[in-house]
């Protein structure tokens, strides 16, 4: 869907800027910058879209905590222990 067409539907509140691919890659990290704050840009090249650039989704996961299944998860006491048949053909023993 032409980005037109989604402003008139009322999907984005502002259009993102268009910048030229020059202008781009002259300040790419002051655009990416923008971008980390919330800023859409249309990069183009005689006025056609080349590419997007806009901040990712926010994600509807919770974020993750570490440490939140300690306690929960038990290893057997022999799980890093091979099997002496699995260990020689490992090592090429022959049986």
């Amino acid at each position: 869907m032409p980005y037109s067409e989604q402003d008139k539907q009322g999907k984005n509140a502002t259009p993102p800027k268009r910048v030229g691919v020059r202008e781009f890659r002259g300040n790419l990290s002051g655009f990416l910058r923008q971008a980390r704050l919330g800023g859409s840009f249309l990069i183009m090249s005689r006025d056609q879209v080349l590419a997007e650039v806009r901040p990712p989704p926010q994600s509807d996961r919770p974020r993750r905590r570490p440490g939140s299944l300690r306690g929960k998860i038990r290893m057997a006491p022999d799980f890093d222990a091979l099997p002496p048949d699995v260990l020689a053909a490992m090592e090429g023993a022959e049986e």
